[in-house]
């Protein structure tokens, strides 16, 4: 039988299995007692007063810009190389996106390029903490103290910065919990934040502007009394079936994040010698969650370019994926701004040279030898 190695599989087991039998059980299957206490178990976690659960990364995002009261004639800086969401969201509330480069060495948003587009119309930045390395949030706010932070965090559960969880670095952070992150609840995402007021304002836009939740409605005196509604809102609540899977993932991930840390060791000690490969950057204070582990081709010193070593790994049963891509290069965004490749040069050599290989913790330790060995053999 062929090996076949794939770039990522959750990490579920009989705990998940059993814990989604309560709510079907209970018959509470919207957002209710369980979505309560994953919030609460993960605003432990990462160390912040507010965790508020929604459908996905890209409306936590979307949600914490119509918090802050982002709009139309905004405009908000974010990393070209990302994936599509971060700048999606910026669009979703009628903002302007504006792209700015990255650090080879992290993948992470360049402090430099920000402060040098910093304008009056200025009114958040998405520092994206790619792969799970936070971004250089410190020199963020020493540049722009009085312009608010949105961490995009989708890859970044139980990541830190120096002493200090990914989420509660900025003003927001958003979380994914899509199959490919290190805990995962099928589709899903939580915003974190310290601020009473932003989080009581999540709370309403989730539940199309409801003051009060579905679970307080019913459990209440009234129940048979429809909420008041003060605000536009959207319908973008997790339910208890996803909660409950969310909550003994939680419980997983501190053992997951260190597994993978220790494995992304081993990869960069076997790469160390291969010149034509970069290895992500491990930081000496903080934590990377490395929810991918993403080398970059030194394509004038590799055996072949970066699609036809994709494509040799394939065929031997090893699945991998670009990093991400380069924002500024896809249609939609190329065409409505008349972006040229070179306008974000770092960005541009990542989206053509980066590869994300196999890390997850369902990978046995021949894996990872096989991995690292036919890697270097081509």
């Amino acid at each position: 039988m062929k090996r076949r190695i794939q770039i990522a599989q959750p990490f579920l087991g009989k705990e998940e299995h059993e814990a989604a039998k309560d709510p079907i059980s209970s018959g509470w299957l919207t957002s209710g007692p369980k979505v309560k206490e994953f919030e609460e178990n993960f605003a432990a976690y990462h160390g912040v007063k507010h965790a508020v659960a929604v459908t996905s990364a890209t409306t936590a995002l979307h949600l914490s810009l119509v918090a802050l009261g982002v709009g139309p004639g905004d405009e908000v800086i974010v990393p070209s190389f990302t994936w599509i969401a971060t700048a999606n969201a910026v669009k979703y509330v009628g903002a302007k996106p504006v792209f700015v480069d990255i650090d080879l060495e992290t993948f992470n948003i360049k402090v430099d390029d920000v402060k040098r587009c910093l304008t009056s119309k200025t009114r958040a930045i998405i520092p994206v903490h790619l792969f799970g390395l936070c971004s250089d949030i410190e020199s963020l706010k020493k540049i722009a103290p009085e312009i608010p932070i949105v961490e995009d965090a989708a890859c970044a559960a139980g990541a830190k910065y120096n002493d200090q969880f990914a989420g509660g670095l900025g003003d927001l952070g958003c979380f994914s919990f899509h199959p490919r992150k290190i805990i995962t609840t099928g589709e899903g995402g939580m915003i974190t934040t310290n601020d009473d007021y932003l989080a009581s304002i999540l709370k309403k836009l989730r539940n199309h502007g409801a003051e009060i939740s579905e679970e307080e409605r019913h459990r209440g005196p009234k129940p048979y009394i429809l909420p008041e509604f003060n605000m536009l809102g959207y319908n973008f609540r997790m339910t208890d079936l996803q909660a409950a899977i969310g909550v003994k993932q939680l419980e997983k991930l501190e053992r997951l994040v260190k597994q993978r840390n220790d494995w992304a060791k081993f990869y960069n000690d076997q790469f160390e010698q291969t010149e034509w490969i970069q290895t992500p950057k491990i930081p000496e204070s903080g934590l990377h969650s490395f929810q991918s582990y993403v080398i970059l081709i030194k394509e004038s010193l590799a055996p072949s370019s970066r699609n036809s070593i994709m494509e040799k790994l394939q065929s031997l049963g090893i699945s991998t994926r670009p990093g991400t891509h380069s924002v500024h290069l896809l249609n939609y965004y190329k065409n409505q701004y008349g972006f040229l490749p070179e306008d974000y040069p770092n960005s541009l050599e990542a989206h053509n040279s980066s590869i994300a290989i196999p890390l997850h913790n369902l990978m046995l330790e021949e894996d990872f030898f096989f991995v690292s060995d036919t890697l270097k053999s081509i």
